[in-house]
């Protein structure tokens, strides 16, 4: 059997600004720059990378777009202090006590930031066959879609696409246009399916022009596309979400006990 190799010496077709801000974007993101440190000034860049100074302008500009970097007249450049945030799931996949706000809203604001949903629409659509596979519903039939985008500070940070079986959320308020106190969790469980299970399947996606837009990214850097399937008693599938984020920005965290 011939074991398949890694062809190290595979071209990078990418324009030299794009490689030189990949090198950088990922020293930031593992914390070799930390948040706050000045980057390496242009003439340390233009001998490390080999090139000109045009070139190197273009590289920061790529990362100051990508808010990872901000750069002032007269100043050094400087990795951004939020310049990624860790998402742990499973702190806000319970549901909320009665009454109180959507666990997302009141984790983010632990970490001294505001936290905003944004309901965009509400309606009965044929949504998208992995969705529609998770839910065990027939390819043609419709499920109940609550769409939304959520903020941090002001900034759009993740747009999220919930489905429900419409035999679950017809002539409930998760049919209706308006937010829902304690989230959809509490409300399933008010209504006789609590969330038992919660399954996440997570890629990288190039963003498609509706999340370009909606979460204003600045590139077609990709992004993490979460499927969460919520599970209720007898297996039963009562949730489907499709979160997407920006990828450069955020990362997630799941946290593991040995059996």
């Amino acid at each position: 059997m011939t074991v398949p190799t890694t062809d190290t010496s595979a071209e990078d077709r990418r324009s030299l600004h794009e490689r030189i801000a990949a090198d950088l974007r990922d020293e930031i993101m593992s914390g070799d720059l930390a948040p706050g440190a000045s980057l390496p000034s242009t003439a340390q860049l233009k001998a490390r990378f080999d090139a000109s100074n045009a070139t190197i302008q273009k590289a920061l500009q790529v990362l100051k777009d990508e808010r990872l970097v901000i750069g002032r007249a007269g100043a050094a450049v400087t990795v951004r202090e939020h310049r990624q945030r860790t998402m742990r799931p499973a702190s806000y996949m319970a549901p909320a006590e009665r009454g109180k706000p959507y666990r997302w809203l009141t984790e983010v604001s632990k970490l001294g930031s505001q936290a905003r949903s944004t309901l965009l629409d509400v309606s009965e659509v044929r949504p998208p066959a992995d969705v529609s596979a998770a839910l065990n519903i027939a390819a043609d039939e419709t499920a109940l879609l609550r769409h939304q985008v959520l903020s941090i500070d002001g900034e759009p940070v993740e747009l999220v696409k919930s489905y429900y079986p419409v035999a679950i959320a017809q002539g409930t308020a998760i049919a209706e246009s308006r937010k829902i106190r304690g989230g959809t969790p509490a409300l399933l469980a008010e209504l006789g399916f609590p969330p038992r299970l919660s399954v996440d399947r997570v890629s990288a996606r190039v963003p498609t022009q509706e999340q370009y837009r909606a979460l204003s990214l600045p590139s077609d850097l990709p992004v993490l596309r979460t499927l969460r399937v919520v599970y209720s008693d007898d297996d039963r599938p009562i949730e489907a979400t499709v979160m997407v984020k920006a990828g450069h920005l955020y990362e997630l965290q799941y946290e593991f006990a040995p059996e």
